[in-house]
C-alpha cells in the first residue's frame, strides 16, 4: 500500500464521531484504575460509577447529538455512520445499563471478583456499538470477536459453579466454530470478488459497497454463493437461528442472570444489525438469499416454540423462546429485501423485546434461589402473593414477549405481519400465526404458577413458609429500573409514535 494512499485513509479518521464508543472505553479501564486508587470500603461505588458513567453516554446520544456529529464513512471505509447505527447504540447502552445493575445484585453475596465485570460489560458494549457500523468485514470480524472473548469470559464468571464453567466451554467451544465458518465464508468472498479476472473486482473486496458492485455484476458466482452460505451461518450462530441455536438452553442456564439477560437482548440485536447491513450487501444474490432465510426463520421458530413447551427451568425456556423471537425478527429480514417498513419493524420489535426482557430478568435476579441455574417454574409459585410489585412486572413483561394487546410486543409483532403481508410472504405468516398461538401456552403457563394457587403436599407448604420473600433485596433503584421498563412496555403499546418517528428515520 502506497504512502499516498495511507494518507488518504488517514484523512477520513474522525475520532469524533465514535465519541461514545470512546468514553466506554476510557471508562472501562478508569474503573480498573479506582479499584486500585480508592480504598476498599469505597469499592461499591465503581459500579454506581459505571452506570452512571453509561447513562451520562446515553444522554449525550439522546440531546448533545441524537443524528450523530458526522454521516458517512469513516476510517477508510471501516466505518458507516449513519442514523440507524444511533440507533443501535441507544440500544445497546440501555441493555448495558441493566445489564449492569442486574450485576449489582447477582454479585451482591458472591466471593468473587465484581469490577472486572462491568469492565468487560463496557468493552463489551462499546464492541457491539461499533458491530452494528461496520461498512467491512475487517471491522465486522474484529469487534465481533472482541465482544465474543468478553462474552466467554462473563458466561463463565461463577467459576464457583459447575455449570457455569460447563456453559463457558460450551460456548467457547460453539463460538470458535461459528467464527471459523463465518471467517472462511469472509474468505471465499474475498477470494471471489479481488480476482481481477472477473467484472467488478476490487483491490478492498472487503468494503460492503465494493463487494456489492462485484455480486451485482457476478450474481452466479459459485465461490461468492458459498461464501454468502457459510457468512450467514455464522451470523446464525449469534442470533440463534435453526440449525445453530443447540448451544442456547445449556449456555443460558449455566450463565449468571445478569450475562444470561446481555446475551439474549445484546447480543441478538447486534446479530441482526450484522445480517440487516449483511442483507443489503447479498442482495443481488436474492434468489438464493430469500429462500434460505425464509427456511431457517421457518424453522427457528417452530424448533423455539415447541421447544419451549416441556422445559421447567426457566433460564432454558427464556432461551428457547428467543430462539422464536429471532425466528420473527428473521420475518423482517426477509421482508426488508422488498418493503422499506420492515426495517422499522425490526428495529421497533427489538425496542419492545429489549423492555420486556428487563422486566423478566429483573424478576428472576430478585428471586431467592441459592443455585439460579436450578430457577424453575416452581420456584415462581404465588408470587403475586409474596410479592405483587414482582408479580405485576412478571406479568406485563411476558405479556408483551407473548404478544399480547395493548403492550409494546403486540405492535412490534403486527408491524413485522404488516410487513410480512405487504411483501407476500404469507407461509411466513401462517407458521408466525401458530408459533404465537404454541407460544401462549407455555407463556401463560409461566403466569399460572405466579398468579393462580397450585395444590401442594403438605410438607411441601411447610418448605415454603421457610424461604425468603423475593424481592427482599429489592430497593428504590431496583423499583425504578423495573418501572421504567414495564412503564415503556405499556406506553409503546398505546403510544407508537415518537419512537416509531425516531426508528422510521434510522
Amino acid at each position: 500500500m502506497s504512502t499516498e494512499t495511507l494518507q488518504q485513509i488517514a484523512e477520513t479518521n474522525s475520532w469524533g464521531s465514535i465519541y461514545p464508543e470512546l468514553i466506554l472505553g476510557v471508562l472501562a479501564l478508569a474503573l480498573l484504575a479506582l479499584e486500585v486508587i480508592l480504598p476498599k470500603f469505597a469499592h461499591g461505588l465503581i459500579p454506581r460509577i459505571a452506570i452512571v458513567g453509561q447513562l451520562v453516554v446515553l444522554g449525550y446520544i439522546l440531546f448533545i447529538d441524537p443524528v450523530g456529529c458526522c454521516s458517512g464513512e469513516f476510517f477508510g471505509g471501516m466505518l458507516s455512520l449513519g442514523p440507524m447505527g444511533q440507533a443501535f447504540r441507544v440500544f445497546f447502552l440501555i441493555a448495558s445499563i441493566f445489564v449492569s445493575y442486574l450485576g449489582m445484585v447477582s454479585l451482591a453475596n458472591k466471593t468473587l471478583p465484581r469490577i472486572e465485570f462491568f469492565h468487560i460489560t463496557l468493552v463489551i458494549t462499546a464492541s457491539l456499538m461499533l458491530l452494528a457500523q461496520a461498512n467491512h468485514f475487517v471491522m465486522l470480524f474484529v469487534a465481533l470477536e472482541t465482544a465474543t472473548v468478553g462474552f466467554y469470559v462473563l458466561v463463565s464468571y461463577y467459576r464457583n459453579s459447575a455449570l457455569s464453567l460447563e456453559a463457558g466451554l460450551k460456548y467457547l467451544i460453539m463460538g470458535a466454530l461459528s467464527s471459523s465458518i463465518l471467517l472462511f465464508g469472509i474468505v471465499l468472498l474475498y477470494g471471489a470478488a479481488s480476482n481481477p479476472a472477473l467484472a467488478g473486482s476490487s483491490a478492498d473486496s472487503l468494503n460492503f459497497a465494493n463487494l456489492k458492485a462485484f455480486l451485482e455484476a457476478n450474481p452466479t458466482d459459485e465461490m461468492a454463493l458459498i461464501g454468502m452460505l457459510l457468512v450467514i451461518s455464522g451470523v446464525a450462530f449469534k442470533i440463534g437461528a435453526f440449525p445453530f441455536q443447540i448451544w442456547i438452553p445449556d449456555v443460558y442456564q449455566g450463565a449468571p442472570i445478569p450475562t444470561t439477560a446481555f446475551l439474549a437482548i445484546a447480543s441478538k440485536a447486534a446479530g441482526f444489525a450484522m445480517l440487516i447491513n449483511l442483507v443489503n450487501v447479498f442482495g443481488p444474490l436474492s434468489d438464493w438469499l430469500v429462500p434460505l432465510l425464509t427456511g431457517i426463520a421457518i424453522l427457528t421458530i417452530l424448533f423455539g416454540n415447541f421447544g419451549a413447551l416441556t422445559q421447567r427451568n426457566v433460564k432454558r425456556l427464556i432461551g428457547l423462546s428467543g430462539v422464536s423471537h429471532a425466528g420473527f425478527l428473521l420475518i423482517g429480514v426477509v421482508a426488508s429485501l422488498t418493503v422499506d417498513l420492515a426495517l422499522t419493524a425490526i428495529l421497533f420489535y427489538l425496542f419492545a423485546y429489549l423492555l420486556a426482557s428487563m422486566a423478566v430478568f429483573g424478576v428472576m435476579v430478585h428471586m431467592p434461589k441459592e443455585d439460579e441455574t436450578e430457577l424453575t417454574l416452581d420456584d415462581f409459585a404465588d408470587l403475586s402473593k409474596k410479592n405483587g410489585f414482582l408479580g405485576m412486572v412478571l406479568a406485563i413483561g411476558i405479556g408483551s414477549l407473548a404478544g399480547i394487546p395493548p403492550l409494546a410486543g403486540f405492535i412490534g409483532k403486527l408491524l413485522i405481519f404488516v410487513a410480512a403481508l405487504e411483501a407476500e410472504l404469507y407461509s411466513l405468516l401462517v407458521v408466525a400465526i401458530i408459533g404465537v398461538v404454541v407460544s401462549i401456552y407455555y407463556y401463560f403457563g409461566w403466569l399460572k404458577y405466579a398468579f393462580f394457587e397450585i395444590w401442594k403436599f403438605l410438607d411441601e407448604e411447610e418448605e415454603a413458609k421457610d424461604e425468603p420473600i423475593p424481592g427482599s433485596t429489592l430497593g428504590f433503584f431496583g423499583k425504578l429500573t423495573l418501572l421504567v421498563a414495564i412503564i415503556g412496555t405499556a406506553l409503546l403499546g398505546f403510544y407508537q409514535s415518537p419512537l416509531g418517528s425516531w426508528l422510521a428515520g434510522s
